[in-house]
């Protein structure tokens, strides 16, 4: 899912570079999204992780 992000993140730039600034704003939307979503599900799977480490050592 990261790589989604990064892979938008570049086609934005590169859209800009050559002046689609149309597709450069679209491309750099959805690659927000999915480093949005990407950090929500670190998040909640750090938290899970954590929790279940300290219920089987406890």
């Amino acid at each position: 899912m990261l790589r989604l992000a990064i892979l938008f993140a570049i086609i934005s730039m590169l859209a800009a570079a050559f002046g689609f600034y149309g597709v450069s704003d679209a491309s750099a939307g959805i690659a927000k999204f999915i480093a949005l979503i990407f950090a929500v599900m670190f998040i909640a799977s750090l938290i899970v992780g954590l929790t279940v480490v300290r219920k089987t050592t406890a």
